[in-house]
Order: C-alpha cells, then sequence, then structure tokens
C-alpha cells in the first residue's frame, strides 16, 4: 500500500472518528472482528460488530496481573514497559487480542493474554482508561525537531503530522484506534518506531501497517526526537494527578 493511500486512510478515519472522542469512554467501540475459526477465546462472541463495553471497577482486579510491569496504576517506573494510564479501552482491548492471536510477538505478554475473554480485555482496558499518565519530560536539545514533526510533519520526507491521528494534545482518538502517547516513556517509543522502521508489523490490516510505513522513512535522529517530544505532551489533568 503506497504513503499516500496509506497517509490517505488514517486521515479520513481521524475526521470521523474526532467528533466522536468525548472525555468519557467512548460508547461507540466495538471488539475486533473474530476470524471464522475461533481459536482463542478472544476470537469467541460476541459476534462481529456486537458492542463490548469495559467496566473499569471489574478491570481493576482482573489488570492485578498488569501491575507488576505496567504499574498498579498504569504508570510503569521501568522504561521499556509502557504506560497505560489512561490509554483508550478499546486500543488496550485490540492489542491484548494482537498479542493472544500473536499477531503481536512478545512471550511474556502472550502467556497472559492466553485466557483472557473479549470482556475482560474491555474491563482492563476501561480499568486503565480511568487513571491518568503522569507527565514525562522533554530534552530541549531534541524539542525543536520533535515538536516540528509531530505537528507539522515534514513533506520532504514523506511523513505525516503525528498529531492528525494521535491528537494536538496526545491523547489519541479513541473511536479510530489510535493510542495516547501523552507521557509516555521515550525509550519505549524509541524501541517501537525502531522495530516498525525495521519491517515489524502487528498484523495484516491497512490500520497495522500505518507506522511501520511512517517509521520507515524517519532517521534515527527523528525517531528519538519525536519520542522525546510526546514524553513531554501532557495535560492540566495529568501535571495534578502527578502532584
Amino acid at each position: 500500500m503506497s504513503f499516500r493511500r496509506v497517509f490517505a486512510l488514517s486521515m479520513l478515519i481521524a475526521a470521523g472518528a474526532a467528533q466522536a472522542q468525548t472525555a468519557a469512554q467512548p460508547a461507540s467501540e466495538t471488539a475486533p472482528a473474530a476470524p471464522a475459526a475461533a481459536a482463542h477465546p478472544a476470537e469467541a462472541a460476541p459476534a462481529a460488530g456486537a458492542l463490548v463495553l469495559g467496566d473499569a471497577k471489574a478491570g481493576e482486579a482482573k489488570a492485578t496481573a498488569c501491575g507488576a510491569c505496567h504499574g498498579m496504576d498504569g504508570n510503569s517506573t521501568d522504561k521499556q514497559y509502557p504506560k497505560l494510564a489512561g490509554q483508550n479501552e478499546a486500543y488496550v482491548a485490540r492489542q491484548i487480542t494482537l498479542f493472544q492471536t500473536q499477531k503481536r510477538q512478545n512471550a511474556v505478554m502472550m502467556g497472559f493474554a492466553a485466557n483472557l475473554s473479549v470482556q475482560d480485555m474491555h474491563d482492563i482496558g476501561a480499568y486503565f482508561f480511568s487513571k491518568a499518565a503522569l507527565p514525562g519530560v522533554t530534552d530541549e536539545k531534541l524539542l525543536e525537531r520533535g515538536q516540528a514533526l509531530y505537528r507539522g510533519g515534514d513533506a520532504a520526507i514523506g511523513v505525516p503530522a503525528c498529531m492528525a491521528c494521535h491528537g494536538p494534545d496526545g491523547r489519541g482518538m479513541a473511536g479510530a484506534g489510535y493510542p495516547q502517547l501523552a507521557g509516555q516513556w521515550a525509550d519505549y517509543v524509541v524501541a517501537k518506531l525502531t522495530e516498525w522502521k525495521g519491517g515489524t508489523t502487528w498484523g495484516v490490516d491497512a490500520q497495522a501497517k500505518i507506522m511501520p510505513d511512517i517509521a520507515k522513512r524517519l532517521s534515527d535522529a527523528d525517531i528519538a526526537a519525536l519520542a522525546s517530544y510526546v514524553e513531554g505532551l501532557h495535560t492540566a489533568g495529568a501535571v495534578a494527578a502527578a502532584k
């Protein structure tokens, strides 16, 4: 798929989702479509297209095992593990499904995801969505380039503005499945962008191909600048939560 087609698709999805996003968890989120053969719990009922809404209270107990790496409130202290606090429910559920179906490879996560139901995934996602990501820090030396790429992209290398899908404040677009980036550890963002640049993908659908296509256009310096910039992105609410 060409970059122009991928970029056009991402912009169309983002535009359609912008009106659907609210401060509360969107009611329009759905479970990932089930493959024909239900080899995993997540691929069984509910039927494709059925709404699955997470319960944050139920998710708190289910997320206990996640706390060892991601922090009990979703704010990991080890930079190799992503912060999940504030991450939208649909994105968390999708990633767990990708681990369960082995489209996304990680031995630890694949083990944790193996026996979770679709409802479990959404409950865990709802719990972490209810938490606030603690703010990080942007390296001043990387600020100018990181901000330019995030807010305006770089037409010369064919990279669109990150905020087109992840939002001006880095909160993502839940209805379209684009994740929150604000406050995420720079080390983790560098690792993922580098993997995508190297050809790693998390599936074969158009949404899974967007980031690998963009990442391969970024230099290592660009990746470092972007990662540092998004770590420093935060909202007033996140600052208040850190105090």
